[in-house]
């Protein structure tokens, strides 16, 4: 059992390339013979027509739980698949124990319809601290990784994320309407103003590592769901972004949140744009 935070900081100097390879081993066996080449049984709907779930999903969950926990003893893992199949699964983000979040295919919809842009997130938390982070994008052979304190990367270059250009419209990425309230619709369309240009979003991961790039200048994101997000805002905190909810506080991994939330490039965008969904 890990016991304390310097035995997990060893762990991450030492063993992160063992994490990247899991990942690369996880999309390799099991993603990436499926992508384009998905038979209609191995595609199922979970919520509704835009929440598919693969046996591409839910092989490459089972891989990385397995390969993730016994890396880590006394880790456990929190899987969009498994939380799907046993929504208790989710309460070991408020438990001592290091937490594995993983999604094993952001980005279904696109992984379907066989386009490129989806990618494999794993995070390590341990209570409530995001502690390190990777993205992999496997048909765009991208690695993006993260270290709390200790920057963000893209196939090994650091990330910067910078600032928005002065004058031009902040680009920001939303939530599809499917998956908010009439209420936090209502705040999302403070983005439809002057000065803004507001877009649907694509794989969450995708989206944050096009923040942390300083390609995408903020999101604007209505759902709390942990695989979703804890990999890639770590990559853009330490990429030099920041992260606000409705509330004005800082996203909590661990939920309670005010909703909708941004996450952008740098402090003052991040303000900006939760200033709009606010209505101030």
């Amino acid at each position: 059992m890990i016991e304390d935070m310097e035995t997990i900081d060893e762990f991450l100097a030492g063993r992160s390339t063992d994490v990247e390879e899991a990942l690369r081993k996880a999309a390799a066996t099991e993603i990436m013979p499926r992508f384009r080449q998905l038979a209609e049984h191995e595609v199922d709907q979970k919520s509704g027509p835009h929440d598919l779930v693969t046996d591409a999903d839910r092989n490459a969950e089972l891989y990385l739980t397995e390969a993730l926990g016994a890396l880590l003893p006394g880790s456990v893992v929190v899987g969009e698949e498994a939380v799907h199949a046993d929504p208790a699964t989710y309460e070991a983000l408020q438990g001592d124990a290091p937490v594995w979040i993983v999604d094993p295919v952001d980005g279904t919809r696109q992984f379907v319809h066989g386009e490129d842009g989806f990618c494999t997130l794993v995070a390590l938390v341990r209570r409530g601290v995001l502690l390190a982070s990777w993205t992999y994008a496997p048909a765009r052979d991208q690695l993006a990784t993260a270290v709390k304190g200790g920057g963000a990367f893209l196939d090994g270059e650091r990330l910067f994320a910078g600032s928005p250009e002065a004058g031009r419209d902040l680009v920001v990425a939303t939530s599809h309407p499917d998956y908010t309230t009439d209420e936090q619709k209502r705040a999302l369309l403070g983005l439809w103003t002057d000065g803004v240009a507001p877009r649907a979003c694509g794989s969450a991961g995708l989206e944050y590592l096009a923040v942390a790039r300083g390609e995408l200048d903020a999101t604007a994101f209505s759902w709390e769901a942990a695989w979703d997000h804890a990999a890639g805002l770590l990559l853009v905190e330490e990429a030099g972004g920041a992260h606000l909810t409705l509330g004005g506080e800082p996203f909590r991994i661990t939920g309670g949140n005010a909703l909708p939330f941004t996450t952008a490039r740098d402090a003052a965008t991040a303000r900006r744009v939760r200033g709009l969904l606010a209505g101030a």
